[in-house]
């Protein structure tokens, strides 16, 4: 079904319509100054619309970078631990992390491959069939996605012949997608790249950002930039963890320094409008313990009618109290209970002389494992099926990394499993830890144990 059908005939509300914020040059508001690291939490202007921000919203202690994975010879090195103290804007409603490392640091080299998982290549493909049906895509279309990873996504665009181009930083992703014949240009996205490729005559019908958003730090020239890459006629989707879910499902380990940003529809109106793009649909997805897909076109294009969704979904963040600084009040206590519950089911186990290993090294497991003081004593190794991280260590904790092969060999008690968005697929893998009584552990929203 194309996105727009079945859209709400009846006006829209004033205050969805109307920006309320003015159109802004994204460059100069995206220039902030440098950051006191000494000062544990500093007040700082809002990554969006530069009000001062100094509400926590959950402070989560210290954690090093979630995606590095040292190898047994860097174990003795030591590690860099940041604030993972979460703050909201009063004013735009943005959750923000401060910048602590560069996104150059930090994406430049990554070890995180999306192909790794069935069911999110199983979701690529889906994507693939619906916006190529939606808006007749096909061989005369031009599609870019930012952050494009191993070419998980465009190379089901490539198998029916459209056009495509990759932006992706991190040279040893963008490597594999090159393989795969996905074109790739190795570099961050940013409005002075969008100019670049527009002078090229190189913008797009359909320009995609699947789980970009909340790792770029100087937000408003990246929606700038998305803006600029836009054909007249063209279609934006940006998929993005929905914060209502992170709250509600209780997943604060999905915050990490590589998120500066957590965004509800509310937000995500805002920060579009104020670069001269309009939402006009919105689906809620499963993936990620629950994500927004948002659909949006460039102001002028008044083809696309704003739908019902949008007001369903921004209506119900309402509801919760999204909308005023004292609906984000409740979620540190509800982490606290999370941490209590998950230790106490460890320790238990432990006395008991009950064995537990782990399933997956995401990069979600830093601030589970660092939040909640989880180290080898409790959970003694983990594995994953990226080639990458086998025979490495998870930072900060140590916890060694093996090939899936480990839990058959070593059967453990309770396999815990870290990548919890993921458990029905790895259950599935798994049920072979049945034959000698083994069980699941399922530790967000709460601990569950199948």
């Amino acid at each position: 079904m194309h996105p727009s059908a079945g859209a709400d005939t009846t006006p829209a509300p004033r205050w969805l319509l109307e920006p309320q914020f003015p159109p802004m040059q994204a460059p100069e508001l995206a220039i902030q100054p440098p950051i006191d690291h000494h000062d544990p939490a500093p007040a700082r202007p809002c990554r969006f619309c530069g009000a001062g921000v100094e509400r926590t919203f959950v402070d989560l202690g210290m954690s090093p970078l979630c995606e590095t994975y040292p190898s047994a010879d860097e174990l003795h090195r030591g590690e860099i631990y940041y604030p993972l103290h979460v703050f909201v804007c009063d004013r735009c409603f943005l959750v923000q992390l401060g910048e602590y490392e560069t996104p150059e640091n930090i994406f430049s080299e990554y070890p995180y491959f999306s192909s790794y998982s069935d069911s999110w290549l199983r979701h690529a493909e889906n994507y693939r069939d619906k916006m190529m049906t939606a808006f007749e895509l096909g061989r005369q279309s031009f599609i870019v996605e930012v952050a494009s990873n191993d070419g998980y996504l465009l190379q089901y665009f490539v198998e029916r012949h459209v056009p495509v181009l990759g932006i992706e930083p991190a040279a040893n992703v963008a490597r594999v997608a090159i393989e795969k014949g996905v074109p790739t240009l190795v570099k961050f996205f940013g409005a002075r790249l969008a100019e670049e490729l527009a002078a090229e005559d190189r913008c797009a019908d359909l320009v995609i950002g699947n789980n970009v958003l909340a790792q770029v730090p100087d937000l408003n020239d990246f929606v700038e930039g998305l803006r600029i890459l836009l054909k007249r006629d063209a279609v934006l989707t940006l998929e993005f963890p929905h914060l209502q879910r992170l709250i509600q499902r209780n997943e604060f380990d999905t915050i990490y320094h590589e998120h500066f940003s957590y965004f509800s529809m509310l937000t995500t109106v805002r920060i579009l409008e104020a670069h001269g793009l309009r939402v006009f649909e919105v689906e809620e997805l499963p993936t990620h313990g629950g994500s927004l897909r948002v659909y949006a076109c460039r102001t002028e294009n008044q083809t696309k009618k704003i739908g019902s969704s949008v007001r369903r979904v921004i209506a119900e963040e309402e509801r919760v109290g999204l909308a005023s600084a004292e609906g984000y009040a409740s979620f540190a206590l509800q982490v606290r209970q999370t941490k209590w519950a998950l230790l106490d089911f460890l320790l238990t186990s432990a006395r008991q002389g009950k064995s537990v290993a782990g399933y997956g090294a995401p990069g979600k497991s830093a601030t589970l494992l660092h939040y909640c003081g989880i180290g080898k004593d409790l959970i003694q190794y983990t594995v994953d099926r990226s080639p990458y991280k086998q025979g490495r260590f998870l930072p900060g904790t140590h916890i060694p990394i093996y090939h899936p092969n480990r839990i058959r060999e070593t059967k453990p008690d309770y396999v815990i499993i870290l990548p919890w968005n993921l458990k029905d697929e790895i259950m599935d893998q798994l049920q072979f830890i049945r034959e000698w009584g083994g069980r699941f552990v399922v530790p967000i929203p709460e601990v569950t144990i199948y």
